[in-house]
């Protein structure tokens, strides 16, 4: 494994932890909360978390689509990490 690999996976997961708090401080659960459950385990186990915790009344929607995009850039970012990693790692089981 490549350092940018390893650099470039920490980064992905990190932007996706913050997309999952964005996500809930719009909830109960607020941004700090989601963050860090998302960051300790995956941000797929913390978008779960999130989702099922309740909303705050009368939110208003102030992003529009832009949320949406960001979480979608992320799981690129992600399956692109996941790309090279695989990828990464039938080329050392080569040599």
């Amino acid at each position: 494994m490549t350092f940018l690999t390893l650099i470039f996976g920490l980064l992905s997961g990190s932007l996706l932890s913050v997309l999952v708090g964005i996500i809930g401080s719009h909830r109960r659960i607020g941004f700090g909360w989601s963050f860090l459950i998302s960051l300790i385990l995956t941000p797929v186990v913390g978008l779960i978390v999130v989702l099922l915790s309740e909303q705050l009344p009368g939110e208003d929607r102030r992003w529009g689509c832009v949320g949406t995009l960001l979480a979608v850039l992320g799981l690129i970012f992600l399956a692109i990490f996941l790309v090279l990693l695989l990828a990464g790692g039938a080329a050392i089981a080569a040599l």
